[in-house]
């Protein structure tokens, strides 16, 4: 029997190592499926419920495994569902490939049914690279580009195979006029910068008695060497929400996230430091960095079209994280006093007292800040946390502890709803043998987790490990966009946009055959979790919580409080504690060491 395109797709794919290819069927793919069924389903067809969850997965895939994700949609509706989590892969920098149906070429241009311009619908999500396979001798060059071209960006690429070049006989180009032939290999490189440039560098980073380091998802595979240059510089270090599990946060010298999402030690440590090392970060928020002009700031990232951009930095080193820091690490002076790093050290531990203290606070029915409290010494060593988008986000940057050994990631830049659960899908595939937890809010919940459940259940027996445990914030509103619009807007909660219906997730857990539980009460919430660790596949955790517990910024002063305060008074916020407790009172229990006027 000949060898079709589809056949070949998948063969390559096998070639370059694809294991997992996320997707949903459509008619535009039909070709591809039945290559599946010859191939014997290699590599592993795993279906979700919604293309756009297949690239989400395929995000979270390539997140922790470090390698390739694939998404695959039919033509039409299937490929525009993907588009929100190839955008995710985009702006976070993460190497995806959506191959994509599309009407037959006999049909093009003809307004058929599900035609639509696809080049045009992906001109700017997979702008590095995106090309229609239209004779079957142009798919190997174009496959291959489009893979080498995801890995060497850190970004989504697409391939479009109309039906009917997906039927054909396969044949290679040949040596000839017109033809472009192909290879499978991508050998490693690194980047590195010149040895001028990592002087200047070195002058900049020597200058200075109050060092702050800034790393992010860049600085991942340098740990070693950001612990080095952070000791030598006596520096505390502020991760960006995308760099959390660049470096463990035992390190008496983290001061955890930085931003809105952060905490009150990062913010002091931009706000007072004399010098500033970004290390793979694009961390947008400059408000959050140094002043302009106070400090003196050097840059490395792996890609010059990234550098220089949030900070005056005085040095742009274009280079991977650790071959760089290699070769800065022995030009920096090693005698340093110990103020600065003591100071640094101190704001870190005074900061998990106040954190322990918000966690504890009285609340109706349940802190939110506990739950993500509660979880964070149950968490097993070799654990994947993802983090939907939302306030759960904020439990995440500031009450988990990182530690050696974990992974974590979430939407950074997009901060799409709904990548929670799918992303921790994507991990299982990645890892079968690690557990994975996602933390989810009852929106992002609503809107595709518990779809995806689904999709957990349908594949619990295929892991390893079969635990992927979700932690539900069941508060009924939409929180983190309400907060936003007392904080920023000076409005109350506006109740037919934030208002949410009470859904019984443990019970839809349950009906799929997975652990449900259902937590009520704060004295239940730690036995909820441990019961989600210690169940035999896939486990809800729905914790009822307080939405009147406020994410405060770590920049926040009592006079922008008070004004929130104004905004909540306004409203109609009779279901919660904070108005029965009074609210200036709530926000003093849940801000102990901000300043006051």
């Amino acid at each position: 029997m000949s060898t079709k395109v589809a056949d070949h797709v998948l063969q390559r794919l096998r070639e370059w190592g694809v294991e997992h290819v996320f997707g949903y069927p459509g008619d535009g793919i039909n070709g591809l499926l039945a290559a599946w069924g010859r191939a014997e389903n290699r590599p592993r067809f795993i279906q979700s419920r919604h293309e756009e969850m297949s690239a989400f997965e395929a995000v979270g895939y390539a997140k922790f495994s470090g390698r390739l994700g694939v998404c695959a949609a039919t033509s039409g509706p299937g490929a525009i569902h993907l588009l929100n989590g190839l955008y995710d892969a985009k702006l976070d920098h993460v190497p995806v490939l959506a191959v994509v149906g599309q009407t037959h070429r006999t049909a093009m241009g003809g307004s058929y049914q599900q035609e639509v311009d696809l080049h045009t619908l992906f001109k700017d999500v997979a702008s590095d690279f995106v090309e229609t396979v239209t004779v079957p001798e142009q798919l190997p060059n174009v496959l291959d580009r489009a893979i080498r071209t995801a890995y060497a960006r850190r970004a989504p690429t697409a391939v479009i195979i109309p039906g009917d070049v997906q039927d054909l006989d396969y044949s290679p180009p040949t040596h000839e006029f017109k033809m472009v032939p192909s290879s499978l290999d991508r050998s490693a490189w690194t980047a590195i910068p010149s040895q001028e440039s990592l002087e200047r560098a070195a002058e900049v980073l020597n200058s200075g008695d109050k060092a702050a380091i800034l790393v992010g998802q860049g600085a991942a595979g340098a740990q070693p060497e950001v612990e080095r240059i952070a000791e030598l510089l006596g520096a505390g270090v502020a991760k960006a929400l995308l760099g959390k599990d660049a470096l463990s946060d035992e390190l008496p010298y983290v001061t955890g996230a930085i931003g809105l999402l952060g905490t009150r030690p990062s913010y002091e440590l931009m706000r007072d430091c004399d010098t500033l090392l970004t290390i793979g970060s694009s961390f947008p928020y400059s408000q959050f960095l140094p002043d302009f002009g106070k400090a003196r700031a050097v840059q490395i990232d792996i890609d010059p079209h990234m550098v220089g951009m949030r900070y005056p930095y005085e040095v742009n080193l274009v280079g991977d994280a650790k071959a760089t820091l290699e070769r800065l690490i022995p030009l920096l002076g090693k005698d340093r006093g110990r103020e600065w790093y003591d100071t640094v050290c101190a704001n870190v531990a005074r900061w998990h007292a106040i954190m322990e203290s918000r966690a504890q606070q009285s609340a109706d029915p349940i802190n939110p800040e506990y739950v993500a409290r509660a979880l964070d010494p149950l968490i097993p060593g070799n654990a994947i946390v993802t983090s939907d988008s939302g306030s759960p986000a904020n439990w995440y940057a500031r009450h988990l502890t990182h530690r050696a050994g974990m992974r974590s990631s979430l939407s950074g830049t997009l901060a799409t709803m709904g990548c929670g659960v799918p992303y921790a899908i994507g991990a299982k595939f990645a890892h079968p043998d690690r557990p994975a937890i996602a933390l989810v809010g009852d929106g992002a919940m609503q809107m595709n987790g518990l779809a995806e459940m689904i999709t957990a259940a349908k594949y619990r027996d295929q892991w390893e490990d079969p635990r992927l445990v979700v932690g539900v914030w069941n508060n009924h509103d939409l929180n983190q966009v309400t907060w936003e619009m007392r904080a920023m807007e000076g409005a109350p909660s506006f109740l037919p946009s934030q208002e949410i219906p009470d859904v019984p997730y443990a019970a839809f857990a349950r009906s799929l055959g997975l652990t449900g539980i259902r937590v009520e009460k704060p004295e239940d919430v730690e036995a909820g979790w441990r019961a989600g660790l210690e169940a035999d596949g896939p486990a809800v955790i729905e914790f009822l919580t307080d939405p009147a517990v406020p994410p405060i910024p770590p920049h926040a002063t009592w006079k922008q409080l008070e004004a929130t305060a104004a905004s909540v008074l306004k409203g109609d916020f009779d279901r919660t504690s904070m108005v029965r407790q009074g609210f200036k009172a709530k926000i003093q229990e849940f801000l102990p060491g901000h300043d006051r006027p």
